[in-house]
């Protein structure tokens, strides 16, 4: 993950625009967006499902049948699953994705809903940073790659998974458990953060690996270099084992194959406000778990 880099002298002049799948919880705000992109004189663009999804809130948004290729920024309200739709749907492209969060915890956001006026004027005149976030390349028929994990998780009503894990050709570990996460930094507050795993500061270079409920004392994440291939097999004579990425579904694991899971820099770009600490924000995002 790279050092933060300005927006850039010229402001943005196409903006690409992304909702949460609830349309009650962002309807105002895209109304909002509309009136302050007017004011900047920017183009904010969304397509018709979502001036379908917000009704008379949409008035004013220039439509497409689908998001522009080459935006200058894309504009993304709604929680962390929304904000990671936009980093995907922009990923390697360089367009900076700038979050208002009107999910959960928002960990991607740049700005909480309640600083929306202030956050759409700094994103509309490019006032903002742009941070490079790598991903994770895993074997797969569509060649996915994951900006926050790669899952390998037991089925529901299966037997208990067995998988092994080896880093850089050397074996390191063989659990009985119901999975195994390799996450990015940006994606280690996530599940991985659930397994006990250690969450890796933005800026780290590299990623970590950790089991879902081992049946080990002894297994333990590991933060793994980012040249360091990871791979993963299934036990054979044990059920087919489910991998997805970011939580969606891309391919299994079948009973004696193995698969590769691969750090890879550049992936997607976030925008976040000048000035923002990430240990600031785990403060603020997970602080209240310590009280």
């Amino acid at each position: 993950m790279s050092s933060p880099r300005s927006g850039g002298v010229s402001p943005p002049r196409r903006i690409a625009l992304l909702t949460h799948s609830h349309p009650p919880l962002t309807s105002a705000a895209v109304s909002t967006a509309i009136a302050a992109a007017r004011e900047a004189g920017v183009e904010l663009i969304g397509t018709e499902d979502e001036a379908e999804k917000h009704g008379a809130e949409a008035e004013g948004l220039t439509l497409a049948v689908e998001l522009p290729e080459d935006p200058d920024l894309c504009l993304v309200l709604g929680g962390d699953g929304s904000i990671l739709s936009g980093l995907r749907r922009y990923a390697r492209s360089g367009v900076p994705v700038f979050g208002v969060n009107f999910g959960t915890v928002g960990f991607l956001a740049a700005v909480e809903r309640d600083q929306i006026e202030q956050g759409l004027r700094q994103a509309f005149a490019g006032d903002f940073e742009a941070i490079d976030l790598p991903g994770l390349e895993v074997d797969s028929p569509d060649g996915a790659t994951a900006l926050n994990d790669v899952s390998f998780s037991r089925r529901p009503h299966s037997q208990l998974a067995e998988l092994s894990y080896a880093i850089a050709g050397e074996e390191v570990g063989n659990v009985r458990c119901d999975g195994l996460v390799a996450a990015t930094p940006a994606g280690s507050t996530g599940y991985n953060l659930a397994n006990s795993g250690p969450i890796l500061a933005w800026g780290v270079e590299g990623y970590v690996v950790s089991y879902i409920a081992p049946h080990s004392l002894t297994a333990r994440a590991l933060v793994v270099a980012p040249s360091d291939v990871l791979r993963v097999g299934n036990e054979t004579g044990r059920d087919p084992v489910d991998v997805a990425v970011d939580g969606e579904p891309v391919a299994e694991l079948a009973p004696g194959a193995e698969t590769e899971v691969r750090f890879s820099n550049g992936a997607a770009t976030l925008a976040q406000i000048p000035g923002s600490s990430f240990y600031h924000r785990i403060r603020e995002k997970f602080g209240h778990l310590a009280v």
